[in-house]
């Protein structure tokens, strides 16, 4: 009895910090190389300026990160989400050959340690990703079973259907295994074997041991539940205030209306914003379902986060990661066709939702890549930025601190004419706030066109764009945050 009261808690704690955490999303091939990696002397790297590529390698490594956080700071940045870090074959690194070792070109877990303790001693967090469904092709049981065949000790570990197996399959071809996709370099795990349940499982609480603050899972749709409750047990147990977050791009209710995740990374918002900022200059040469880029009026757009928002509880509102772009998509600047007064509205739309909002790396500098791997270029550093939002990002974060009921998801939004959108916020007198508003939104999307208000009598808090309190129309490409007098 005791012990499941005790489980049934676990499935209700929620890290108390992520409502207030800045996420940076960075891919680490391509941050920041230093130098420092013994492991890389001598060995062939693509040059730093050179375009992203699905095979290639720049470089970038743990020691750069610890040399960037100042950069980080400065934003305002608490905490850093990595793609994958574990030794791989592939850049991106979700190709794992070795769950218990940093990848050695990344400067291995030495590497990893410092650059926890020096986020830590800033105040900052890290969260790792877990590719807990699938390993690659070189991972060190597989290889075994490779090698022996039938006769492999690790032979169900995997899902064998047909030998011999064929691991570099011409296309149509049987590699007689399951992997993710059909892709024969990803076989996938077995999880109906307790032992690679317990091998998965210590993986995670290895690296929650040495210091990180939480997992993001790679594809857990693909995994069974009855995994998932395994994993937030013993991960809850080792930190009550890990923060679990699955890749879950669409509706996720059944993740976690359960507690199976803390929260998911929150795609919805994302292409909603983009959609609805973008307008009839948005980039549509993206397709993916799950990701529809598609121009949207405002009642669309108000109907897609209320929505999803409506689809959770307050707690897991609040430990969602919202994001307009990962590695994984085209950027936010690419599919707002290079317009980076959209790009401005549209990253403070992101700060107005509860939850913590994900910048991925070079947004800031106006890293613009397409599809991928295109959106995994290099970060320019040593360069001077022909765009430099940086303070733009710090102001958001500023807002968002200094006004938490910003972002506590009391916003109520509705069209203003064509182009515009309309949101308030009444704070009330049994608030913290000092403004004791209402807080009013006027945002107008348009390139051109102006739209007719009235700010006449209110104290603006936050501005983009050009706007004056002496006039009666919103300018094009604007957004103003006012508290509005009584």
């Amino acid at each position: 009895m005791q012990r499941e009261m005790q489980r049934k808690n676990l499935f209700r704690t929620s890290p108390t910090w992520v409502a207030d955490a800045i996420v940076y999303e960075i891919f680490a091939d391509r941050f920041n190389r230093s130098g420092r990696v013994v492991a890389q002397d001598s060995l062939f790297f693509q040059s730093w300026n050179d375009e992203p590529s699905r095979n290639g390698f720049h470089g970038g490594d743990l020691y750069g990160v610890i040399e960037g956080l100042d950069h980080l700071e400065r934003m305002g940045i608490n905490c850093i989400y990595f793609t994958p870090i574990f030794s791989s074959a592939a850049n991106h690194r979700y190709h794992t050959f070795d769950y218990f070792q940093v990848d050695p070109l990344l400067g291995g877990n030495l590497a990893l340690d410092m650059l926890i303790s020096a986020l830590h001693a800033r105040g900052m967090k890290i969260v790792l990703d877990g590719v807990f469904n699938h390993c690659g092709r070189g991972f060190w049981a597989f290889h075994n079973l490779l090698e022996n065949g039938k006769k492999s000790p690790y032979k169900d570990w995997f899902k064998v259907h047909q030998f011999p197996l064929s691991p570099y399959v011409k296309p149509g071809e049987d590699c007689g295994y399951s992997c993710w996709w059909n892709d024969p370099a990803l076989p996938k795990f077995n999880h109906k074997n307790p032992i690679v349940r317990d091998y998965l499982i210590s993986v995670a609480v290895y690296w929650l041991e040495r210091g990180i603050d939480g997992w993001r899972l790679d594809v857990p749709d693909e995994v069974p539940l009855d995994f998932w409750v395994q994993f937030r047990e013993k991960v809850k147990e080792i930190n009550p205030e890990a923060w679990i977050v699955g890749e879950v791009w669409g509706d996720a209710r059944k993740w976690l209306k359960e507690g199976y995740f803390d929260g998911v990374m929150n795609y919805r918002i994302g292409w909603s914003i983009l959609s609805w900022v973008g307008g009839e200059k948005l980039n549509k040469g993206y397709l993916n379902p799950e990701y529809p880029l598609k121009e949207i009026n405002a009642d669309a757009f108000i109907d897609t986060i209320e929505t999803t928002f409506s689809w959770y509880s307050k707690k897991v509102n609040n430990s969602q990661l919202n994001l307009l772009d990962s590695h994984d998509v085209p950027r936010a600047l690419n599919t707002l066709g290079g317009d980076i007064s959209a790009l401005k509205i549209a990253l403070c739309l992101l700060f107005l939702q509860p939850g913590a909002p994900c910048i991925y790396y070079g947004t800031e500098v106006g890293l613009s890549g397409g599809a991928e791997p295109a959106c995994r270029e290099c970060f320019p550093w040593g360069y001077d930025w022909d765009i430099d939002l940086c303070s733009y990002i710090r102001s958001l974060v500023e807002l968002r601190k200094n006004i938490p009921l910003l972002s506590n998801g009391g916003i109520k939004w509705r069209a203003l004419g064509e182009n515009g959108l309309f949101g308030s916020l009444e704070t009330g007198e049994g608030t913290n706030s000092e403004h004791k508003g209402p807080l009013l939104i006027y945002i107008n999307r348009s390139k051109r066109s102006f739209i007719e208000v009235e700010l006449l009598r209110d104290e603006c808090l936050f501005l983009v764009g050009e706007v004056s309190m002496e006039s009666k129309f919103l300018a094009p490409q604007s957004l103003v945050l006012l508290n509005g007098l009584p």
